[in-house]
């Protein structure tokens, strides 16, 4: 059927005023599924096994936002592959806040550097929430390694070089990174057993069949303070309360050694800045709430709840620090 030009206008004019109430619509919509987040179960990704430090943060904070915001945080522990496997899964899922991931040093600071075929970018591909907390590295051997301080294990384990073992959660483990880091301080040569997460290299720390270890407080804090493994050292720049009597690696000798773990919250890039502004929100009062912050002071922990450029900023000078622990001490996959 022919149309006058006048009618082609007007038929124009009202499809482009279908078009923009459609858009509108949408956007309505997009505004309103954001406004309502979360209404259903959030899934929370931690790279590896349980048992680990990586596993009681999540948890701890996990349980606290679920009480907040009335929805439950489900904890998924994947381990394995350096947490590679779990970054590829989350940059599969839909930017709508409902999956997100345990950030750590060695998924966001040290594996964009071993693992340059990943198939993503963490500084493109992720979005920075918060920093939940850093927690001091403690260096330990097993109660029967026969050494009492850490001038005494130097001189041990340099009389038997490669000899000794040390168990890590997995290659660019915060584990794995502090004793590179104290291997390349020290000149001592131990060797590398990695492990699937922290809860079962601790289980051979315990039972004697791997010497050395390294992880943070709370995975380690019972084992000191019953007896089965000592502590030889910290890795903070200051004693901790949690240890007063056990000296800094930078104390015996080491100057400006300093090495802790870390832990943030991250989500795919694309999530709505309304979510991410939420969940850093709720985040840091949870890390407020008194029984969590009494928990984290116990195991002298400094929390953190920033907002999401500053944890942004310290993952920049993460990855800077420890190019050059990466380098020389030739870290690489397993």
């Amino acid at each position: 059927m022919f149309l006058p030009p006048s009618s082609l206008r007007i038929n124009r004019r009202h499809s482009l005023q279908l078009l923009g109430a459609g858009a509108l619509g949408l956007n309505a919509l997009s505004s309103s599924a954001q406004s309502d987040w979360p209404n259903k179960p959030i899934r929370w990704i931690v790279p590896f096994a349980t048992g680990g430090t990586s596993n009681i943060v999540a948890r701890a904070v996990a349980n606290e936002l679920s009480k907040q915001m009335g929805v439950p945080f489900l904890i998924d522990n994947k381990g394995g592959g350096g947490g590679v496997p779990s970054m590829q899964e989350i940059v599969r899922t839909p930017a709508d806040g409902y999956t997100l991931i345990l950030g750590h040093i060695g998924s966001l600071a040290v594996n964009p550097l071993i693992y340059p075929d990943s198939g993503y970018d963490v500084n493109k591909d992720f979005a920075p929430v918060t920093l939940l907390a850093k927690v001091p590295s403690l260096f330990v051997v097993h109660k029967d390694v026969p050494v009492k301080d850490f001038k005494s294990f130097v001189a041990y384990v340099k009389a038997r070089p490669g000899q000794l073992n040390y168990a890590s959660a997995g290659n660019a483990s915060a584990g794995h990174l502090a004793i590179e880091a104290l291997k390349l301080a020290t000149g001592l040569f131990i060797t590398h057993i990695p492990y699937r997460g922290t809860g079962p290299a601790l289980n051979d720390v315990l039972s004697g069949r791997i010497e050395i270890f390294s992880a943070g407080t709370p995975a380690l804090l019972q084992h000191i303070r019953s007896g089965s493994l000592r502590c030889l050292a910290v890795g903070t720049q200051h004693r901790i309360s949690a240890l007063p009597d056990v000296p800094t690696v930078a104390e015996c000798g080491y100057k400006d050694f300093e090495t802790v773990q870390w832990y943030g919250l991250n989500v795919r890039a694309g999530t709505p800045v309304e979510i991410i502004n939420k969940l850093q929100q709720e985040s840091a009062k949870a890390l407020n709430a008194p029984e969590l912050a009494a928990r984290f002071e116990s195991e002298s922990a400094v929390t953190g709840g920033g907002p999401a450029a500053d944890y942004a900023r310290f993952i920049q000078k993460e990855q800077a620090r420890w190019k050059e622990v990466v380098i020389k001490g030739q870290i690489k996959p397993a």
